[in-house]
This record gives C-alpha cells, sequence and structure tokens, in this order.
C-alpha cells in the first residue's frame, strides 16, 4: 500500500484507492486529457448545436413576428377596403335614389305636359264643335228668320241678295245686343242637325 503511505488522506476511499501512485498519475493525466478534449471538442459542438438551435427558434420567433404583422396589415387593409366598400355602396344607394327622383320628377313633367296637351287640344276641339253648331244655328236662325218675314209680308223674298243682307243685319243685330252671347255649350235642340251630328 505504497501509494497509501505515500498521499495522507484524512478518510479511506476504499476499492477506490490506488495500491500504485503511477496509477494515480497517469489516472489523473487522463482525466485531464478527456477535459481538455472535451472542452475543446465537445463543447464546441454543444454551443454550436445550441446556438444552432437558438439561432432557429429565434428564427421561428421571428417569422412568427413577421407572419403576425403581415396578418395585421392583411387585416388592415381588408377594413379599409370594407370601409371603402360601404361609402361606395351608400354613395350609390344615394346616387340612385335622386337618379329614381329625378326620373320620377321628369315623369310627373311628361305627365303634366301631357295633360296640357290633351286640354289644349280638348279646348280645340269644343271650340271648333262651338263654331260649327254658332254657324249652324246662324244658317237656321237666317232660315227661320226669311220664312217668318215670308209669312208676316205674306209674299215670297225671292232675291237672294236682298235676303243675305236681311239676314246679315238682322245676326248683326243680334250679336250687338249684349244680353245675346254665344254660350260654349249649345244644346241640341238649337244646334240642328249639323250641330247635334257634332256634339
Amino acid at each position: 500500500m505504497i501509494g497509501v503511505g505515500l498521499i495522507p488522506m484524512e478518510f479511506s476511499l476504499g476499492p477506490l484507492a490506488p495500491e500504485h501512485l503511477e496509477e494515480f498519475i497517469v489516472g489523473l493525466v487522463l482525466a485531464i486529457i478527456v477535459a481538455v478534449g472535451v472542452q475543446k471538442i465537445a463543447v464546441p459542438k454543444f454551443e454550436q448545436m445550441f446556438n444552432e438551435r437558438a439561432n432557429a427558434i429565434e428564427g421561428g420567433i421571428n417569422r412568427a413576428q413577421v407572419i403576425q404583422q403581415e396578418a395585421e396589415e392583411t387585416k388592415r387593409h381588408y377594413q379599409e377596403q370594407l370601409a371603402q366598400s360601404r361609402e361606395e355602396a351608400a354613395a350609390l344607394r344615394e346616387q340612385a335614389r335622386a337618379q329614381g327622383q329625378q326620373i320620377i320628377a321628369d315623369a310627373r313633367k311628361e305627365a303634366e305636359a301631357e295633360a296640357e296637351r290633351i286640354r289644349r287640344s280638348a279646348e280645340l276641339h269644343l271650340r271648333n264643335e262651338r263654331d260649327q253648331a254658332y254657324n249652324a244655328l246662324r244658317s237656321d236662325i237666317g232660315r227661320l228668320a226669311v220664312q217668318l218675314s215670308e209669312r208676316v209680308v205674306g209674299e215670297s223674298l225671292s232675291d237672294s241678295q236682298a235676303v243675305g243682307r236681311t239676314v246679315d243685319r238682322f245676326l248683326a243685330e243680334l250679336d250687338a245686343q249684349p244680353s245675346r252671347v254665344v254660350p260654349d255649350y249649345v244644346p241640341d235642340s238649337l244646334a240642328g242637325p249639323e250641330g247635334a251630328g257634332t256634339q
């Protein structure tokens, strides 16, 4: 037990205690070599692996952040487009409403113009019918006046020029009287056959 005698120990190593000093020195040298080898070879590889893993994790985090930023940007862009679409839809609705009101106003103007045209046409038609009835009435009145004059005088009025002058004078006197205003409506009984046909 040389080794034990040369290296005083406060406690016993038991079966681990070297029997020779050379064994202890060789073991120590080997332990140092192993430690240096681990420090020079294994530790850098572990550090490299750790750095790669850390870089991969950090890269994943960075990519996740970039993806999140892109997602937020896409969401913001979508919200802007949605708001713009709503504004455009509101503008289109307002434009359609204005166009509808304009179409209604144009249709109302056209209807009023058509009604005015129909009213004027009806007035013109009624005026023509009234003039026709008045002319027919004048002719009938002239004929009746001649017949009455013949009965009163007791002779035939064969002179057509004299009859015409008499009728014209009689009608002029009728026209000169203020109470003899030509009515807008002439009854069928006064209008005669021609006037009744025009009504």
